[in-house]
């Protein structure tokens, strides 16, 4: 306990120590991610097929057992196993070369990049908050935030393995009544309760508005439970900010691609990026952004 006691005085005192912790935390979290990103949408297509399955009375064999733990990570290509000298965040990528170690098959720079990014993005969080358990919520906050980005990325889909649990953190980090920023106002449990109901059904209306006028579906109910638990985090008063921000950044790269790709208006684009990036700018800069933006209409001063 002396030792632990003497490793928190130390972090509390001396920024850059608490700062390089995190950000070498932040290595091994980006490391685990790259498991995550990659192993949740097989589990979810592998539980979808099994449910598929008993509906239709089929009895299958046992599929093998698949989750974060199993089977061991090898390569895609050879299924060489991973040593644990070749599972170092980002210097093992540098030191292959970024192949292989048994059959030379490039390795995505991917990996060492989400790697990189948690790191810095860890340091990041612990410059901005400094030492006490509103970086710990903070680091949860934007690991998981990471991973819905990547996954929804891939596959257009935000697994309710990862959105609940950032909605259910939400709710529990209220009860401390965090302030998130300067001159923010405290988060109670009541203003992340009212806002993850207004999150969910603010993008649920808009959602059945567009269904209706044009007989499509413009976004899907991970979105809308992503913007719920964006709302337990922050509060009502967050989401508008948060969703001009994420619409004006969706708008920018969805015009982009569509001019790279030459693409139809019916390319479909992952909303839930745009939605993480701007709920982790409204977690570093606060609720000042509120006063900010109703301040140009004159409605909060």
């Amino acid at each position: 306990m002396e030792s632990l006691s003497a490793l928190l005085d130390t972090l509390a005192a001396h920024p850059p120590v608490l700062i390089g912790c995190c950000a070498l935390l932040g290595l091994l979290v980006g490391s685990f991610l790259n498991v995550v990103i990659y192993r949740v949408p097989i589990m979810m297509d592998n539980e979808l097929r099994a449910e598929c399955a008993a509906l239709a009375g089929q009895e299958n064999a046992e599929p093998p057992k698949f989750n974060l733990v199993v089977p061991r990570s090898a390569c895609p290509a050879c299924r060489a196993p991973i040593t644990a000298l070749q599972n170092v965040p980002v210097a093992s990528w540098l030191a292959l070369g970024g192949k292989c170690a048994s059959c030379k098959t490039p390795i995505s720079a991917r990996y060492p990049a989400v790697e990189f990014t948690t790191a810095w993005l860890s340091g990041f969080i612990a410059w901005r908050f400094g030492f006490g358990w509103l970086t710990l919520a903070a680091l949860a906050f934007t690991w998981i935030l990471i991973a819905l980005t990547m996954i929804d990325f891939d596959t257009q889909f935000l697994p309710d393995q990862l959105t609940f649990p950032l909605l259910w953190l939400g709710l529990l980090v209220s009860l401390a009544h965090p302030v998130w920023g300067e001159h923010a106002a405290p988060v109670t449990p009541a203003d992340s309760i009212i806002g993850a109901a207004a999150g969910y059904l603010s993008l649920w209306s808009v959602y059945w508005l567009f269904k209706f006028a044009t007989g499509k579906e413009g976004m899907g109910y991970g979105d809308f439970k992503l913007f719920a638990a964006l709302g337990a985090w922050f509060g009502p008063w967050m989401l508008l900010p948060i969703l001009v921000v994420a619409s004006g950044i969706g708008a920018i790269v969805g015009i982009v691609i569509l001019l790279r790709r030459r693409g139809g208006r019916d390319t479909q684009i992952a909303f839930g990026p745009f939605l993480t990036i701007a709920g982790w700018a409204a977690l570093v800069a606060g609720h000042a952004v509120v006063y900010r933006y109703f301040g140009i209409f004159g409605v909060l001063t």
